[in-house]
């Protein structure tokens, strides 16, 4: 376990995980934002999981991590933090099944990452991207008290994204 809240726990993905993963990667909202990641069976989840965010454990520490509700243990999504080689900031990333949304989750899962990355990392500046289109995550990311700073093309990307960067206050 990373992370504990009120309602969830946050833990590292393992490949058994890998199920659960093949019906979040393929959720409309997940292809439509994020991307299609060609995960189409528990085989191609355990690949993604080994190359992404398995590799991000061994490389950084952290990654994306698992969120579950407590009281069931049932899986509801993803958040966490990730290093990606084209920005300079560590990134806040989230993704829920549909069914999860509008709960109060991804909120609640993000805001104890930010603490987490603050106080367990030292990070002083976390970023976020997302589609320019999903404003869902961009209205969450404000919530959190992340602040619009405009759009940035990733190296390779026809279509730009919006950045958001979010600072610790000092003390």
């Amino acid at each position: 376990m990373i992370v504990e809240t009120e309602r969830l726990r946050l833990r590292r993905i393992t490949p058994l995980d890998a199920p659960f993963m093949v019906d979040l990667l393929n959720e409309p909202a997940w292809l439509r934002f994020i991307g299609d990641r060609g995960v189409r069976n528990a085989a191609d989840a355990r690949a993604y999981l080994e190359k992404s965010y398995l590799a991000g454990y061994a490389r950084d520490g952290f990654s994306m991590f698992l969120v579950e509700r407590l009281a069931d243990g049932a899986p509801l999504g993803v958040c966490g933090l990730m290093r990606r080689d084209t920005l300079d900031d560590v990134d806040l990333g989230f993704g829920f099944k549909a069914d999860h949304r509008r709960h109060g989750y991804a909120h609640e899962a993000a805001l104890a990452m930010l603490e987490w990355g603050h106080e367990t990392l030292g990070l002083r500046r976390i970023i976020a991207i997302t589609d320019p289109e999903n404003v869902a995550s961009m209205a969450l990311l404000e919530k959190l008290g992340f602040v619009d700073e405009g759009d940035l093309e990733l190296s390779g990307d026809a279509v730009p994204v919006r950045l958001f960067g979010w600072a610790s206050t000092p003390g």
